[in-house]
């Protein structure tokens, strides 16, 4: 019994810090046990009286009795979705990243010549064929352009990592573009722009100045080495989203990026391949087996990769 008075209790309690979910949780599970009261929103104050009664055989017993105001119920008419401060504050986080995200964006935007935001426009899918020098210099499309391994080798080693640099931008590109168009039209990343060019300025700017000795030129650099550093954390993030989707597996440690290499390349291999799958499949085209990722180096391709491995 007083068991049941607890539960009542921290019930009222619950409800009038404005936690309805959890005081309605307890109030079903009390008054399926110890009351007929219906399945209330609103719990009225309990009021506890003690009163005296005397047996015939002049035994003196407590007993307890138990008063309350009649229970509002609801009806469907009259049940409305209520939002609790918890859904509030992460909607309000949500919204703050999107505005911080889309805002870097759109002002390095604005730092790029026409001509070179013109040829990198977003488009739909199609506007590439599949020979592999229009996949290297295709600009970006969604859904995002399959690129996998043995292509983003084939790009970067020849140029000394420079194509490695506009994959970068395009697969962030591509990233924002089908957030905004397919995920509710919330953002998470900065987008090609907005990650890639604070880190090209950053470097053209930071290298001269610390050249003619202005220590400057160093905090420069460094600020922007730790932001794309930051934004290769926040890629990987996002590509475990997305491929979760088909088996609820998360295939990156995200936080390999912070590593020495060879383990930060290792992430990185593994990240072109599961993104360029996850792209190959959304449009619907027909596997291709990477020889590179899944034959030479099966650890590109492996479901779960760990230190120990």
């Amino acid at each position: 019994m007083m068991r049941s008075w607890y539960r009542l209790f921290f019930t009222s309690l619950l409800y009038l810090l404005g936690n309805n979910d959890v005081a309605i949780g307890f109030t079903a599970s009390s008054m399926n046990q110890h009351s007929n009261i219906k399945r209330t929103v609103a719990i009225r104050p309990i009021v506890l009286r003690a009163t005296t009664t005397k047996s015939d055989d002049t035994t003196a017993t407590a007993a307890a009795t138990t008063t309350t105001n009649p229970p509002i119920t609801t009806t469907a008419a009259e049940t409305t979705t209520t939002t609790t401060y918890y859904d509030t504050k992460k909607r309000s986080s949500e919204e703050l990243i999107h505005e911080f995200c889309y805002g870097t964006n759109e002002f390095w935007k604005k730092t790029v010549i026409q001509s070179v935001k013109d040829y990198v426009e977003i488009r739909d899918a199609g506007s590439c064929d599949n020979t592999t020098l229009s996949r290297l210099v295709a600009p970006p499309e969604i859904p995002g352009i399959p690129r996998p391994v043995w292509l983003t080798i084939l790009g970067s080693v020849p140029t000394a990592l420079g194509w490695y640099g506009y994959y970068k931008f395009s697969v962030e590109e591509e990233l924002f573009q089908y957030e905004l168009r397919e995920e509710g039209g919330r953002v998470t990343g900065c987008g090609g722009y907005g990650t890639l060019f604070p880190f090209v300025w950053g470097i053209l700017i930071g290298f001269p100045l610390k050249v003619v000795g202005l220590p400057l030129g160093d905090t420069i650099i460094d600020a922007s080495a730790l932001w794309i550093l930051a934004g290769q954390v926040n890629l990987y993030r996002r590509v475990n989203e997305l491929v979760s989707e088909e088996d609820g597996e998360q295939k990156l440690h995200a936080w390999w990026a912070l590593l020495p290499p060879p383990l930060d390349v290792v992430v990185g291999l593994r990240q072109v391949h599961f993104l360029s799958e996850y792209w190959r499949k959304k449009r619907d085209e027909p596997y291709v087996k990477d020889v590179i990722a899944e034959d030479l180096f099966p650890f590109i391709s492996s479901s779960r990769f760990t230190l120990k491995e």
